[in-house]
C-alpha cells in the first residue's frame, strides 16, 4: 500500500512538472510572492523583488541548460558501434 502511495505521489509530482504556466500566471505567482515578503504593489521594492524573481528564474535555467551541455559527454559511432568520449 505504501508503495502504490509513493507512486501515485511520484506520478502526479512529474505530472504536475510538465505544465506549463503562461507569463500571466508566473506574474500573479510572481506578485503573490513578493506581496507574501511584505512588498506593497506599486512600491520599488515590490518591483525590485518581481526582477529579482525573474532574474533568478533566468539563472536557474541557464544553469540548466549548462549542466546538460557540459556535463554529457558527446556520443562518437565508430563501425556501429558507439562509444562515450571523455574530455579531459
Amino acid at each position: 500500500m505504501r508503495l502504490l502511495t509513493v507512486s501515485a505521489l511520484l506520478g502526479a509530482i512529474l505530472i504536475a512538472g510538465c505544465t506549463t504556466m503562461t507569463p500571466e500566471e508566473r506574474r500573479a505567482i510572481d506578485s503573490q510572492t513578493c506581496s507574501s515578503y511584505g512588498f506593497k504593489r506599486g512600491g520599488d521594492g515590490f518591483a525590485s523583488c518581481l526582477l529579482n524573481l525573474e532574474l533568478d528564474r533566468r539563472a536557474a535555467s541557464r544553469a540548466q541548460f549548462d549542466d546538460m551541455r557540459f556535463n554529457n559527454p558527446p556520443i562518437i559511432f565508430y563501425g556501429g558501434h558507439y562509444r562515450h568520449h571523455h574530455r579531459r
